[in-house]
């Protein structure tokens, strides 16, 4: 399920895993920590099948998190939590019947929009994985690194540009 998050917390140096874009971000273990626990409040609440939750729902789950990320402090238990939390929670949404992604959940007055499905819900925190995998991903160039995807890509076009040109239009 997240075999690009892995490697890049794989690839990524432990002796960077304090680095900073910012003074006020997450370091790469704190955000790679986040990516780990991010799945467990969803998976928690949807097993539960909640269908009106309220704000304090919400803190709650926070809370939760943050408390386990705090767990997270080295890279071999990073990558352990990246490994076991991401096979468990694909495997877990393998289990999910179309009836219940379809559920509508209704949030708190105010919030916007006002429901979704589980299904949409559901798709959150692989966006959200995402999202802060981008930003490492601009954080290995900081510390003089090139993503894989990219050496992968250049890889590719590299091979591309040596075949012989009949064997390019073939």
């Amino acid at each position: 399920m997240r075999n690009n998050t892995i490697r890049i917390a794989e690839e990524i140096p432990e002796e960077h895993y304090g680095f900073r874009a910012a003074p006020e971000s997450r370091s790469v273990a704190e955000t790679l920590a986040h990516i780990a626990a991010a799945p467990r409040w969803p998976k928690s609440m949807h097993t539960q099948r909640i269908t009106h939750p309220e704000f304090a729902t919400f803190r709650a789950g926070h809370e939760e998190l943050t408390k386990y990320q705090a767990t997270l402090t080295t890279k071999a238990n990073i990558l352990e939590a990246l490994r076991a939390g991401g096979e468990e929670f694909a495997a877990w949404l393998a289990t999910l019947s179309d009836e219940t992604l379809a559920e509508q959940v209704y949030f708190p007055e105010g919030a916007q929009p006002p429901s979704k499905t589980r299904f949409e819900m559901l798709l959150s925190p692989k966006e959200h994985e995402m999202h802060h995998r981008a930003q490492l991903m601009v954080v290995e160039r900081m510390v003089g690194m090139v993503p894989h995807l990219t050496r992968e890509q250049q890889a590719r076009m590299a091979a591309t540009e040596q075949r012989p040109a009949s064997a390019k239009s073939a």
